[in-house]
């Protein structure tokens, strides 16, 4: 199911892919939004190109990008973040992707994740498992915090609040910690590399798709208290083993 849109996606990730390298540390202009977050003109060309294609491939699907707001009106809506990370894709940093998604009624059954400059790609539908250059993936086996890497976004979401001490604790227990921020966290998640990461605000077209391939890949995602990610809301991905043990920690630091 969700064969012939998978392989659009992948498709549609080639292109989009070509455009943000092609202004990839050629110091493309820079604008900073409303919301104080910035947006360069490789997102712009490269949301135009995905909603141009959208538009022909599925005339009735509605669009929700982070550029160009909601198009149309459907139970099927293709979600898209041009460029995640536009921080790290700005500065010259590598850690950026083309995320796409596929939401049917209230359910995200189609999830991708394109990284170009580092070479990776990873993608699920629903029911199917997830793949990273196009082999299987799955979640590591680590049964406790303690045996694993945890990821995690901004630090100074924690410090210095009433919840620094459990956060600090969460990711001093851990076997290593590393802040890698934005999508690849979480793809290391659902590769097996990390046993959590964990951010505090995301939007939509952020998460829709790593909730996708995280859960596809054997995880569990949610939001730091246990309830379903929501725009705007905290995010939890995880092997599935340390879940309950993280959202525990967190939700003590959140009292």
């Amino acid at each position: 199911m969700y064969e012939a849109e998978l392989a659009f996606a992948h498709r549609l990730a080639d292109q989009a892919g070509e455009i943000a390298m092609s202004y990839f540390r050629h110091d493309p202009e820079v604008t900073w939004k409303p919301d104080a977050t910035p947006v360069t003109e490789a997102d712009i060309a490269t949301e135009a190109m995905i909603r141009e294609e959208i538009r022909r491939a599925f005339p009735d699907d509605a669009i929700r990008g982070e550029e160009g707001g909601v198009e149309g009106s459907s139970d099927r809506m293709w979600i898209v973040d041009p460029i995640d990370g536009t921080r790290n894709y700005a500065m010259g940093i590598q850690i950026w992707a083309n995320l796409l998604s596929l939401m049917v009624g209230d359910e995200y059954v189609l999830g991708l994740a394109n990284a170009p400059a580092l070479g990776e790609r990873y993608a699920a539908v629903k029911g199917g498992g997830a793949t990273w250059n196009g082999e299987p993936m799955h979640v590591s086996d680590v049964a406790e915090v303690a045996g694993g890497l945890i990821a995690f976004g901004d630090v100074e979401a924690w410090v210095g609040t009433p919840q620094q001490g459990r956060f600090l604790a969460l990711v001093q227990g851990a076997q290593r910690s590393r802040g890698f921020g934005d999508f690849w966290g979480h793809m290391l998640v659902a590769r097996g590399a990390a046993v959590a990461m964990i951010e505090t605000e995301l939007w939509e077209w952020d998460y829709a798709p790593l909730v996708v391939i995280v859960t596809e890949a054997g995880g569990r995602v949610t939001q730091v208290d246990g309830s379903p990610p929501i725009h705007g809301g905290t995010l939890v991905s995880s092997n599935g083993f340390v879940h309950d043990e993280i959202l525990a920690c967190l939700a003590a630091a959140a009292r």
